[in-house]
């Protein structure tokens, strides 16, 4: 009764593709709050995230998951820097909505 579970690149694959709908869908739909948009593009990077991997495990090739690190490093330092940016608009605004937002040109 001992099943073995073999996860294949095309299941990858398929988890890859419904977060990246998940985080093309979260973009389009959520397009007047800022926070929603930032957290659909962290979809997107996680997604691209997965493709790398998957690919690199099939291939036995460790660039794929080095780029991974870069990747996730850069995703959270833009979720860092981008809420702080976030919370001090907010603090001075009273609102973060997009419309409001795309207001600022300097």
């Amino acid at each position: 009764m001992n099943s073995i579970i073999i996860i294949t690149v095309t299941d990858y694959l398929l988890v890859s593709s419904i977060l990246f709908s998940i985080g093309i869908l979260g973009m389009v739909v959520g397009r007047k709050n800022i926070i929603s948009f930032l957290m659909s593009l962290e979809l997107l990077l996680l997604s691209i995230s997965i493709n790398f991997i998957a690919f690199s495990a099939h291939l036995n090739d460790l660039l794929g998951q080095i780029t991974v690190l870069f990747i996730l490093s850069v995703a959270a330092a833009e979720a860092a820097i981008g809420l702080a940016i976030l919370v001090i608009y907010y603090r001075n605004k009273g609102t973060i909505e997009v419309d409001h937002i795309s207001s600022l040109r300097g």
